[in-house]
């Protein structure tokens, strides 16, 4: 079956990992390299983009917790969804809007930006997500329930309409 979108910075063995149309993109294969043509799905990873990073890393210390230091994630997901289409899911407070420039959400739904995007604040315990995010575990804090990354497809195959 011919791949439809390309879903970018996921877990290998997450809800992408085995649908037939999307070619998923885990940590092994470097979405930072990813060069189309399909359009994304997007999934940075935000931990070093959060409130908590500056407290992790004035407590922990070392550079691969110094906040914004993703090794470039961000910067390649943004770049992806801006050439082939798609849409980029990261939380509302993220630091990396304004570190990117990037509008954030200021109002309930879907609000168009000043270059042409659109932005959304979301809550995934609409889509079944059991709880705020930060209290659970890594694996379940970085789970994007079904119904979510469904609707986050639908908005990606449009991406190039």
């Amino acid at each position: 079956m011919t791949k439809h979108i390309a879903a970018i910075f996921v877990q290998p063995d997450g809800c992408y990992a085995d649908l037939q149309n999307v070619d998923a993109w885990p940590e092994h294969r470097d979405a930072r390299r990813y060069a189309g043509p399909l359009p994304v799905v997007a999934h940075p990873p935000c931990q070093l983009w959060g409130a908590m990073a500056a407290v992790n890393y004035a407590r922990w210390g070392g550079e691969h917790n110094r906040p914004g230091n993703d090794g470039g994630c961000f910067a390649a997901a943004l770049d992806s969804v801006r050439r082939f289409g798609g849409v980029l899911e990261h939380p509302a407070k993220t630091r990396a809007w304004a570190a990117h420039e990037l509008a954030a959400p200021e109002v309930i739904g879907w609000q168009m930006t000043i270059d042409g995007g659109w932005v959304c604040e979301v809550w995934q315990s609409a889509y079944g997500h059991r709880a705020n995010k930060p209290t659970l575990g890594k694996r379940e804090a970085n789970a994007t329930p079904v119904e979510f990354r469904d609707d986050l497809l639908r908005l990606a195959m449009r991406a190039n309409q």
